[in-house]
C-alpha cells in the first residue's frame, strides 16, 4: 500500500489545483478541480439519477481527449450553471480548445442536491456561475475539507456531509495519485450507531480519527433505529430519498490513454461502494471522474492499470470518511464531531 502524500489532498497529484467557493447564507457551494495543463479525463455514472453537463465528450469514442477543469457543485440542476463560471476565467486567460480564432475551455460538471438544506433558496438567478469563477480563481494545492464548496451543503446519511480528500504517492517509481469528493448521500458512511467509518480498514495516520476495530465486526447491517437519531427528525432532506448523490474526482500523475482513464473512473467507483452503504441507489446520481496529468510513465506490467484503479479506489474511500470526519453540524444536518463526541 502507498502512503498519502505530503498534504494527503488530491493536489498531491503533480499538475491539479483545487478551488472552493461557498454561500453561507444559500448554504451551497463549488468546488473547481484545475488542470494546469489540458489533461486526459474521462467519467463512469453509476447512480440513477445523475446531474451531469458534458460528460459524453468523455467517451473514448468521442473527438475531445482533453480538459481544462472538472465542475463539482451544489444546487440541483441549478448548479450546472457553474461550468459557465469556470470557462468565463479560463477564457480569459486563452485556455481551451482552439478552433479558427475562438477559444472553448472544456468543463465536465456535476451536480448534487442540497436544497432542502434550510439554506436561502429564493434566488433570481442561480449564484453558481459567480460562485465557481470565484472558485477557480482560489485554485491552489492547498484547501479545506469539511463544510467546503460544494460539500458545504451536502448530508451523509444519518451525519453532515462534506468535502473530502486523500492521496497515495510512491516515492520510488514517482506514482501519484488522489481524489475529490463531496459526500452527499442516502447511504451511512458510518458503521450503523457505531463511530467507525466503513473505510475504517484503510484509514492512513488517525486521518479520519484513528478509533480501535468495530466492536460488533464489520459486516453488519446498517441500523435504521438509534442511527437515524443522530439526526434532527425536522430535516426534511432525510424524508425524502431524492435529495442525494455523492459526486467525484480522481487523479494520477500516470500517462493514460482515453480508454484507460474510463477505466480507472469505472474501477474508482469501487472506493464509493468501499464506504458508503447502500450507494448507487435510484435516487442517487453518483459520478467519477478521472484525471491523468501525463507526467509519470505507467510500469509496462498488464497489471499496472489493474493496481492503479485499486488505489484510486481506496483513495476514494479514504477521502469519503475525511468528508465527513472534518463536516460540522450545519442546521438539521450534525457533524460527526458533534455525534460521537470526538475531537
Amino acid at each position: 500500500m502507498l502512503r498519502s502524500g505530503p498534504r494527503n489532498l488530491i493536489t498531491d497529484v503533480d499538475g491539479i489545483l483545487v478551488g472552493n467557493a461557498e454561500d453561507q447564507r444559500v448554504r451551497s457551494g463549488v468546488s473547481v478541480v484545475l488542470c494546469e495543463q489540458p489533461s486526459m479525463a474521462s467519467v463512469d455514472v453509476r447512480g440513477g439519477a445523475p446531474g451531469t453537463r458534458d460528460t459524453d465528450l468523455l467517451d473514448p469514442s468521442c473527438r475531445v481527449d482533453r480538459i481544462d477543469a472538472i465542475c463539482l457543485s451544489g444546487g440541483s440542476a441549478f448548479g450546472l450553471s457553474s461550468a459557465d463560471g469556470v470557462m468565463r476565467w479560463l477564457r480569459e486567460r486563452g485556455r481551451g480548445v482552439a478552433i479558427a480564432d475562438v477559444v472553448v475551455p472544456i468543463v465536465p460538471t456535476a451536480i448534487l442536491f442540497d436544497l432542502l438544506n434550510g439554506g436561502d433558496k429564493g434566488w433570481d438567478w442561480p449564484p453558481y456561475r459567480d460562485l465557481a469563477y470565484v472558485a477557480t480563481g482560489n485554485a491552489s494545492r492547498d484547501f479545506r475539507l469539511g463544510n467546503a464548496g460544494a460539500g458545504l451543503g451536502a448530508k451523509a446519511g444519518n451525519l453532515k456531509g462534506g468535502l473530502g480528500s486523500a492521496s497515495a504517492v510512491d516515492p520510488a517509481s514517482g506514482l501519484q495519485v488522489g481524489a475529490l469528493v463531496a459526500v452527499n448521500a442516502r447511504g451511512y458512511t458510518t458503521m450503523a450507531d457505531m463511530a467507525q467509518f466503513w473505510a475504517w480498514p484503510i484509514e492512513q495516520d488517525a486521518e479520519f480519527g484513528g478509533l480501535p476495530p468495530p466492536p460488533r465486526g464489520l459486516g453488519l447491517p446498517v441500523s435504521h433505529d438509534r442511527a437515524d437519531l443522530t439526526h434532527d427528525p425536522a430535516d426534511v432532506a432525510r424524508s425524502d430519498p431524492r435529495a442525494n448523490t455523492t459526486i467525484a474526482v480522481v487523479a494520477t500523475n500516470a500517462r493514460l490513454d482515453k480508454a484507460s482513464a474510463e477505466r480507472l473512473a469505472v474501477m474508482a467507483q469501487d472506493g464509493l461502494a468501499r464506504s458508503i452503504r447502500p450507494v448507487h441507489t435510484p435516487q442517487d446520481g453518483d459520478t467519477v471522474f478521472s484525471i491523468a496529468t501525463g507526467k509519470c510513465q505507467l510500469a509496462g506490467d498488464p497489471l499496472a492499470l489493474a493496481e492503479l484503479g485499486t488505489l484510486a479506489a481506496d483513495c476514494l474511500a479514504r477521502a469519503v470518511a475525511r468528508g465527513v470526519y472534518n463536516a460540522g453540524t450545519l442546521g438539521a444536518a450534525r457533524g460527526w464531531r458533534d455525534v460521537f463526541g470526538r475531537r
